[in-house]
């Protein structure tokens, strides 16, 4: 994969690292002498160019490119950057870095942002991961879809505690996608019963209503689902089956 990185600070250098240690070829811009530190980085292409300029990302070749990222600390020069190689280059995937929360509702396709990385919002997600309990914590959005990924641990004084995932009659637009118990990830299936401290990752789409997750997973103001007999009821309940192992001789073993 052929990756062109704008800014070679030390953001940009850490990931040109962690993709050549992929063995994809990356190609570095910066416009400041200052940041062009080639012994750190030794193995990529560097150029000393602004990247927001048109013949800049036509010596960098952009068009070849299977990725860019925006990775300078400057965020007009990462939407300026994208929209550029979106729309002048065709490039497939555009990644850019958010460095001001504020600014990150222009980080979308209007601006050819495929992706938008917000390091503050994921270090405040990551933060609120480790200490909350009993709150939904935005993890991830996919910005092309809308939807999240949200994290709550169960809190003890939850009445959903000993219940049945099958049992539970989940939001409409949402899925219980995994569950970590202690140090372990487990795959949810309609007869695993939640535990208190259990950390339940779950993906939502654009219509999901936070909300009522919120009241449900930690008041437990709800209607309980019906008891699940099938692969049918159990997509109903929002429950993502893992399939499940053929047991051995199959239905010779019965008879």
């Amino acid at each position: 994969m052929r990756v062109v990185i704008a800014g070679a600070g030390s953001v940009g250098r850490s990931i040109a690292r962690e993709l050549l240690a992929h063995d994809h070829q990356v190609v570095l811009v910066d416009k400041s002498p200052a940041a062009m530190r080639v012994a750190q980085v030794p193995d990529a292409d560097w150029l000393l160019a602004d990247a927001c300029e048109l013949p800049t990302l036509e010596t960098a070749q952009v068009a070849e490119a299977d990725v860019v990222v925006g990775a300078t600390g400057d965020d007009k020069a990462n939407l300026v950057f994208s929209l550029l190689c979106k729309t002048e280059f065709g490039v497939p995937r555009t990644v850019a870095r958010v460095n001001n929360p504020k600014n990150e509702w222009m980080f979308d396709a209007s601006w050819g942002v495929d992706v938008a990385v917000s390091t503050p919002r994921i270090m405040t997600a990551m933060v609120e991961e480790a200490v909350a309990v009993g709150d939904l914590v935005r993890i991830f959005t996919f910005h092309q879809s809308g939807a999240d990924i949200l994290e709550l641990t169960l809190p003890e004084t939850s009445p959903l505690v000993g219940t049945r995932v099958g049992a539970v009659r989940w939001p409409a637009d949402t899925v219980l996608a995994a569950i970590v118990r202690g140090t372990s990830p487990i795959a949810p299936s309609v007869d695993d019963t939640l535990e208190a401290g259990d950390e339940l990752l779950i993906v939502t789409g654009r219509e999901a209503d936070e909300a009522a997750l919120q009241e449900l997973l930690v008041r437990g103001r709800t209607d309980v689902a019906p008891e699940v007999v099938g692969p049918d009821d159990a997509a109903d309940a929002g429950v993502a089956l893992q399939p499940q192992a053929a047991q051995p001789g199959g239905d010779d073993a019965a008879r």
